[in-house]
């Protein structure tokens, strides 16, 4: 096939999804390096404290160390406070570590971007912690990572608002099926 253009197909999708009894967070598990498949079965969804957790895409030395970083922030807040930060609290603590990231000199740049799902008083709540540091709260669903396009756009024609988490698993076996 002289002539035509191999496309290199890398990078991740990472999705979060508002139901009416939570949030569904939703992550492939390949870790690619150019063309080679570094990692076929890496976990990108992590718990970050008793009442949030995040997906990450990026890069991965990056996405580990920041994810340990703010779950030790959030152990630390919750021993000094003796309670839960509130999701609010823990995505600015996260926006921040991750814009002090990307500020720092180094030979490679660290780029991950993360979607933060959490409960606290004010119900659940997604939140897009941007590779900038930038914050985003969304009310129904987001995706993030290289293949955020198309789940977007799936999620644009397949999304209800008010589903249970079950209603959401169901539709998932379904399409990938």
């Amino acid at each position: 096939m002289q002539g035509m253009k191999k496309r290199l197909q890398t990078g991740t999708t990472t999705i979060g999804i508002v139901c009416k009894d939570g949030i569904v967070l939703v992550a492939d598990k390949r870790v690619s390096a150019g063309y080679r498949i570094a990692h076929k079965a890496f976990d990108k969804i992590h718990q970050i404290s008793d009442n949030m957790a995040v997906t990450t895409a990026g890069l991965v030395s990056d996405a580990q160390l920041i994810t340990k970083l703010i779950r030790a922030e959030l152990r630390l807040k919750k021993i000094r406070e003796n309670r839960e930060a509130t999701v609010k609290e823990g995505s600015n603590l996260l926006a921040n570590i991750v814009y002090a990231n990307i500020r720092r000199m180094s030979m490679v740049p660290g780029i991950v971007g993360f979607l933060l799902a959490g409960k606290d008083n004010s119900g659940y709540q997604l939140v897009e912690i941007g590779v900038d540091g930038s914050i985003s709260t969304f009310d129904d669903y987001t995706s993030d990572g290289s293949g955020s396009d198309l789940a977007i756009g799936a999620l644009e024609a397949s999304y209800t608002k008010n589903l249970s988490i079950e209603e959401v698993e169901i539709r998932t076996r379904i399409s990938s099926d």
